[in-house]
């Protein structure tokens, strides 16, 4: 199994090297949380015990080698990506936590990341419809 060497940060996306020399880079959307994170922060990693990991303990952030081939490019053609964009101004960790996911989960829903699945997309839908309810009312 290869080892990670290094880890590097260009424009929105991150790269990792092995020790066998390849080489494999994701959008930063792909890590919601690295994303977010400021350049001197993301340069905060350390490699775990057996190589196959790399840890932010500052952000509290891990990502094992695996990530990096089982992730993929961002497809913004979803619902959920549709309705972020629309409205810039939603607070990402507040729908998350009323519907009761992780920001980092949303995060890749919106940035194409992953898929959510019909009835996620209806709870999103719904979280989004009651926010505008209560905004009407206030």
């Amino acid at each position: 199994m290869s080892i990670i060497q290094n880890i590097s940060f260009k424009g929105n996306r991150i790269y990792m090297t092995t020790d066998e020399g390849a080489s494999y880079s994701l959008p930063l959307e792909a890590f919601p949380v690295l994303m977010q994170a400021s350049p001197t922060q993301r340069k905060g990693w350390v490699i775990g015990k057996f190589g196959d990991d790399v840890r932010w303990p500052e952000l509290d952030e891990d990502i094992h080698i695996s990530s990096f081939f089982e992730e993929k490019e961002p497809d913004y053609s979803n619902e959920v990506a549709e309705m972020f964009a629309k409205y810039p101004e939603l607070n990402v960790s507040q729908i998350a936590a009323s519907i009761g996911i992780n920001k980092s989960l949303l995060a890749k829903y919106i940035y194409g990341i992953k898929r959510p699945s019909p009835e996620r997309v209806e709870e999103i839908r719904q979280a989004l419809h009651d926010l505008g309810t209560r905004l009407l009312s206030a």
